[in-house]
């Protein structure tokens, strides 16, 4: 998958297709609320690929308090494009030697903003669990990069980290036969790759799998994102996203909440529901008893975000990555929503 390039000369044409994919689906029916349920908000947990990635470690830097724990998939440290399109460009997806992140400074500014109350407090991550894989045969982010999210969490202290950087594995989400090719990186960004990158990463924010797992039987539903909107303002998402319920859920067990964020170009306008139904959350979801909300952005040019990104660069203002963050704010709103507040 492609992170923002300076290139956009095929925007245009994904707009359009993205426009044409909004029109199919606008027989639907009304999509509703989410569902208010049962949760306990000490399990929740994020997790991206790409720019959601970037997302995923915004969302638990800033809510450490109430998130346990984050799976980065070719992704980078918190902080690194500084609210600049240029240095996101440069050394945040594959920079040449002396041009890589710079994690003692992003620490730093990490320290800065758990001390100012724009993110949660460090203590947040004592015992959080984090997972950091990152293909061998990625070439859209360089290995330094996601070995520098590593190296942030180890240097901020208190989280179990994990970097699985060794597998065979192009820019693309994991699985064991869903999607296109492992060795490339193509929509919809999910590789046939023998490997079941949804159960590492809910083995590594969970614990050891259960002893027998089936084929997911919840419910994936639609909801409406605009419903959730912090004080009105537009968080730059798609009119829809989804929530998968597993069963036990529904019927009113207690269950806790992931949190899966979609890389570019990987969002519902894009690809359909491929992400949300075939990159293998929803089955280990019912096995775990989560609930896992697959929130969705939309491309557009004003901001510019012509791949439908996550704002991981600061197209939705100068505090995108903290707490006053209008898709951070929009968040909480839809965690508490669902019974687990971030706030």
């Amino acid at each position: 998958m492609n992170l923002p390039r300076r290139s956009m000369a095929k925007a245009g044409t994904a707009l359009a297709v993205s426009a044409l994919f909004a029109t199919a689906c606008s027989g639907d029916a009304p999509s509703a609320g989410l569902p208010a349920l049962k949760l306990d908000a000490a399990r929740t947990t994020v997790s991206g690929l790409s720019s959601g990635a970037y997302m995923a470690t915004q969302v638990h830097l800033a809510y450490s308090d109430r998130i346990a724990g984050a799976a980065l998939f070719a992704g980078g440290p918190y902080g690194c494009a500084q609210g600049s399109l240029e240095i996101a460009l440069g050394s945040c997806l594959a920079p040449e030697a002396g041009m890589l992140p710079d994690v003692a400074a992003l620490a730093d500014t990490v320290r800065a903003r758990a001390a100012g109350g724009r993110i949660a407090a460090l203590d947040g991550l004592a015992g959080d669990a984090v997972l950091v894989m990152h293909g061998a045969l990625d070439t859209t982010v360089g290995m330094a990069v996601s070995n520098a999210a590593a190296e942030l969490y180890r240097e901020l202290g208190g989280a179990r980290v994990e970097l699985d950087d060794g597998r065979a594995i192009a820019h693309t989400f994991p699985t064991m036969d869903k999607g296109g090719a492992c060795d490339r990186s193509e929509s919809p960004y999910i590789g046939q790759c023998g490997f079941d990158g949804a159960a590492a990463l809910f083995a590594a924010l969970y614990g050891p799998p259960p002893a027998a797992v089936g084929a997911a039987d919840g419910e994936l539903r639609r909801f409406d994102q605009d419903a959730y909107r912090a004080d009105g303002k537009d968080a730059m998402l798609a009119e829809q996203g989804f929530v998968y319920v597993p069963k036990a859920c529904a019927a009113g067990e207690t269950c806790g909440l992931h949190i899966a964020f979609h890389g570019c170009q990987q969002n519902a306008d894009a690809i359909g529901e491929a992400f949300v139904r075939d990159a293998g959350y929803n089955r280990w979801a019912d096995a775990y008893g989560v609930v896992v909300l697959y929130p969705q952005t939309r491309a557009s040019f004003a901001p510019l975000n012509p791949k439908a990104c996550w704002d991981w660069w600061g197209y939705g203002g100068v505090d995108y990555d903290t707490r006053d963050g209008v898709q951070l704010r929009w968040l909480a709103k839809a965690a508490a929503a669902l019974g687990a507040p971030l706030e």
